[in-house]
């Protein structure tokens, strides 16, 4: 009798694992229903690069134009505000010539990015640490970029991740973790302790 039971247990498994029509969708996690129109709060810099805040501010506000899914209206207005923070901007030269004249960048950004329910005043989603990366030649070899050309690159992929990650929901876009941001105290000062310094 237990054979008999363990073979139709068996069967039943085998019949699940071999069924095409078996996938696994796990649902949307999308704003609730009565956010229909969002602002975008100018962004804060807390880099030394001046004028940052306005070109990332305008151009996440030109994304979410052109997804249309959501209205964009002043801040006294909308049901949700995105708020934001770049709290990093590393350019790095990672490749010299010959005479170690820098060929090419590396240009890092990374912001906190958030949005609030202002009806429930609470944050409904959180990215702390939104990191974009551009590498690009130096202006004077062809195909190069200016520093300000590269900008415009990542302001333009961190205002598609921001638009994603708002109308797509949860795991659309991911922060990098709190221990590869470059200058982080709180790691710093954690390393310090176990080195016993």
């Amino acid at each position: 009798m237990k054979k008999l039971i363990f073979l139709t247990a068996a069967i039943g498994l085998a019949a699940c694992q071999s069924s095409p029509d078996i996938v696994y969708k796990p649902a949307e996690q999308k704003l609730p229903i009565y956010i229909k129109r969002i602002a975008i709060r100018p962004f804060a810099n807390k880099t030394q690069q001046f004028g940052l805040e306005e070109k990332i501010t305008l151009k996440v506000i030109d994304e979410f134009l052109k997804n249309g899914e959501y209205l964009v209206s002043p801040e006294n207005a909308a049901q949700g505000v995105i708020v934001g923070e770049i709290s990093h901007y590393i350019l790095t030269p990672i490749q010299y010539d010959v005479n170690l004249v820098p060929t090419v960048y590396k240009l890092n950004v990374i912001a906190g990015l958030r949005l609030l329910d202002r009806e429930q005043n609470r944050y409904l989603w959180e990215e702390p640490a939104l990191q974009v990366t551009k590498m690009y030649s130096a202006a004077n070899l062809p195909g190069g970029l200016t520093e300000e050309q590269a900008r415009e690159a990542l302001w333009e992929i961190l205002a598609k991740d921001v638009v994603l990650r708002t109308v797509s929901g949860f795991g659309s876009v991911s922060s990098a973790s709190q221990k590869k941001i470059p200058g982080n105290p709180e790691v710093q000062q954690s390393s310090g302790t176990l080195n016993g310094r």
